[in-house]
């Protein structure tokens, strides 16, 4: 059964158009278009009590639009927009706004800075010791808006639920929260960690198993002109650790949703002989 399907000509591309796409980030721009009126074009928001997006750690900001839209955070205009976008479309904003540089804030006009210092120690576990997160679910508060930050950190007494900020900000004065507010802002800010520019730029470590001249001695699947779904399948899978494999679950573990499907929809397009 191996010998006769290995013996069969390869199946042509599924799609030619698809190879053309130029950039991971493409989706998402196009879809931040609708947030630029409050958010800036460039994330960086220029109005009072509405937060910066630029730089964002990526889960987080997808997690975030979420509630929005649940309800479970408070804002009538957030709840309608992006109502609804698929999990694909917000992970590939998220994608693009993670990318975007954050700009540095001047300080604000209430809190000591200085003083917010030492009681920000609990919060560098999780947010990093100055405010930028190395975690894509944990938001960065370095240069953020200090209108919306301030009203972030007093919602936890009230509507927002987190067990371990209920517990943090029930111990902390509004000077207190001021201070930390003040801390945070003043902080050079820093975009999240790299996102690739195009599936090709990820392809290129794909390919040095799957595309080389010793790829038939290292036992490995042909990706090029491969179904599109079943790569979809098989690299979540691998994301997930559902399917053995120590590099391919190392490799892959950082990918969005978003990300295999840009990846899997550059191979399904590409011919099987890359000459």
């Amino acid at each position: 059964m191996v010998a006769y399907y290995a013996g069969q000509p390869p199946v042509p591309p599924a799609s030619v158009t698809s190879a053309q796409q130029a950039s991971l980030l493409e989706k998402g721009k196009a879809l931040a278009a609708g947030c630029a009126k409050c958010h800036g074009e460039d994330g960086n928001s220029k109005m009072p009590g509405t937060p910066s997006l630029a730089g964002q750690q990526p889960h987080y900001l997808v997690t975030a639009i979420q509630e929005y839209h649940r309800g479970d955070r408070g804002t009538a205009a957030m709840k309608a927009i992006l109502r609804d976008s698929s999990r694909l479309d917000l992970e590939s904003l998220a994608l693009y706004y993670a990318s975007r540089t954050p700009a540095q804030r001047p300080a604000p006009s209430f809190g000591d800075p200085a003083a917010g210092e030492p009681r920000t120690a609990m919060c560098g576990g999780c947010h990093g010791p100055r405010g930028v997160s190395s975690d894509a679910a944990t938001p960065s508060l370095a240069g953020q808006d200090p209108r919306y930050l301030m009203k972030s950190i007093k919602a936890y007494r009230t509507s927002r639920q987190h067990w371990g900020m209920q517990r943090y900000v029930a111990g902390l004065s509004d000077k207190d929260m001021e201070n930390i507010t003040a801390f945070y802002v003043v902080q050079q800010p820093r975009a999240a960690d790299s996102v690739p520019s195009s599936a090709r730029e990820l392809a290129v470590k794909c390919d040095r198993c799957h595309d080389t001249e010793d790829s038939a001695k290292m036992v490995v699947p042909i990706l090029r002109a491969q179904d599109k779904d079943y790569l979809v399948m098989a690299l979540r899978a691998y994301r997930d650790d559902k399917r053995e494999s120590t590099t391919m679950h190392k490799m892959s573990v950082v990918y969005s949703n978003a990300v295999i499907d840009d990846i899997a929809s550059y191979y399904a397009s590409q011919p099987r002989d890359k000459r």
